[in-house]
């Protein structure tokens, strides 16, 4: 059997929802695209993509989970790759301090978001 399949999202526990959105806008120009309300507020769900692009972040908040969620070592992450000068796109970051690791000898730097979870950054093709 072939089975065709296509990525559609990736999801992330947050504490801060507006936090979050406004972090991903500023860091990496994503653009809410839809979300999602409980009936009663147990939680709400935003999707956040760039315009044109198919693939999604998800964005959900737990009201009944207010503390920090336990990312282990943040081994599993997000890869992005950006477009425009690098270097410049680079400094931004580490402007706004949510730089958190960086590989020169790789070409490749990692920023956290208010959660701390982990995405890669990498150079358009």
């Amino acid at each position: 059997m072939e089975i065709k399949s296509h990525f559609d999202h990736v999801n992330f526990n947050v504490t801060d929802l507006d936090r979050s959105i406004k972090f991903y806008k500023d860091a990496l120009g994503l653009e809410k695209t839809g979300e999602i309300m409980h009936p009663d507020g147990a939680f709400k769900i935003v999707y956040l993509s760039r315009p044109g692009e198919n693939f999604r972040l998800e964005l959900t908040w737990l009201r009944d989970h207010p503390q920090p969620y336990e990312l282990g070592e943040n081994e599993s992450h997000l890869a992005m790759r950006v477009e425009g000068d690098y270097d410049k796109i680079r400094e931004y970051h580490r402007e706004m301090g949510c730089i958190c690791y960086e590989n020169k000898e790789m070409g490749l730097y990692f920023i956290h978001d208010p959660d701390d979870y982990w995405i890669e950054i990498l150079k358009w093709k």
